[in-house]
């Protein structure tokens, strides 16, 4: 399955299927691909590169990783690393689907694992997260903090996953205030959008200035001036993928938490203790797979109520009561 496919995931279920060849425990040396970005972006890369380290740390088993700088270099970094004898071979972002799609086949014993994209090989874990989720606690969060009931929303590269982290914040936003006002932008369509800092504090200062006084950003290393933007304003903002608080404490009001370090983590794991298998895997907050950050840097921003209003909504989610819009599966969003 190509890009175009990431609407029709439900077709494919939510679960594993089947389990691929003879891997043995000994035949672990991982590797990891980053998107665009770099594996220091604060955010979506940064959280794998931590998944790994802390395989690292725990097994003492080393890995190997690489930054592209271009688009080209997807299809032959991960080529370079099977044949190498590196497995698995994780790759870090839905923009390395197509170089995945055609390398993997090459290398029939080597394990991938892609995230954020179904590739249907036989040998290849596709993990995907429930974005909308974490993105509708943290929407709740907004809203609960705005005085001016006005939000916003700075994503990174347009496109339907990035939507689905804006539709469930202002699903959320909206279950507490519906008349809550929620601004949004896109960086832009190429993976260029991923990172320019410069551009997402541009782009939220416009949204402050129309008066927003807290901005989530889905950005990766663009989301790092929206960060900075909130802090210089003296407004909210909230970070994504890794725990953000620590950046701007007192100005971050959370993190929307992706755990794409676990991830990572179970990857490599999975095959040392010779128990991988392949097909799709969606983590949500049943899961832990999506969940929003509390620590001593954004304690003294969220009350008590809050913090109950939001366990509430994190229960009504996992035990189906609420219902959380899917924009990869409907690119309707109905907020209200």
């Amino acid at each position: 399955m190509r890009l175009t496919g990431l609407a029709a995931i439900a077709a494919l279920g939510f679960a594993f299927v089947g389990v691929t060849g003879d891997v043995r425990a000994d035949d672990v040396q991982p590797a990891v691909v980053y998107d665009a970005g770099g594996k220091f972006d604060k955010s979506f890369n940064e959280a794998a590169y931590n998944g790994a380290e802390r395989f690292k740390q725990d097994t003492g088993i080393e890995y190997r990783d690489f930054e592209i700088q271009n688009d080209s270099q997807r299809e032959q970094a991960i080529r370079n690393f099977a044949r190498r004898g590196y497995n698995p071979v994780i790759v870090i972002g839905f923009s390395h689907a197509p170089a995945l799609e055609k390398v993997a086949p090459e290398f029939p014993d080597t394990q991938f694992a892609i995230i954020d994209m179904v590739v249907d090989q036989p040998n290849v874990r596709s993990v995907l997260f429930k974005e909308e989720e974490g993105s509708y606690l943290v929407g709740m969060l907004a809203a609960m903090a705005s005085e001016t009931g006005k939000i916003g929303f700075v994503g990174g590269m347009d496109v339907p996953l990035i939507r689905k982290f804006a539709c469930g914040y202002v699903q959320g936003a909206r279950a507490v205030n519906p008349d809550i006002e929620v601004f949004q932008n896109m960086t832009g369509t190429t993976g260029a959008a991923w990172n320019d800092p410069v551009r997402g504090g541009e782009l939220a200062k416009s949204q402050f200035d129309k008066g927003a006084d807290v901005v989530y950003q889905a950005a990766g290393g663009t989301g790092l001036g929206v960060l900075q933007a909130a802090a210089d304003e003296g407004k909210y903002s909230i970070g994504v993928d890794s725990n953000q608080n620590h950046i701007h404490p007192g100005s971050v009001l959370t993190s929307m938490l992706k755990r794409v370090d676990n991830a990572v983590y179970e990857a490599a794991e999975d095959v040392k203790n010779g128990t991988w298998d392949t097909g799709v895997k969606v983590l949500g907050l049943a899961q832990n797979g999506v969940g929003w950050a509390l620590d001593d840097n954004n304690k003294p921003l969220i009350t008590d109520d809050m913090k109950s209003k939001v366990g509430a909504a994190r229960d009504g989610i996992v035990s189906g009561d609420i219902k959380v819009h899917d924009y990869t599966s409907d690119s309707s969003c109905p907020v209200s």
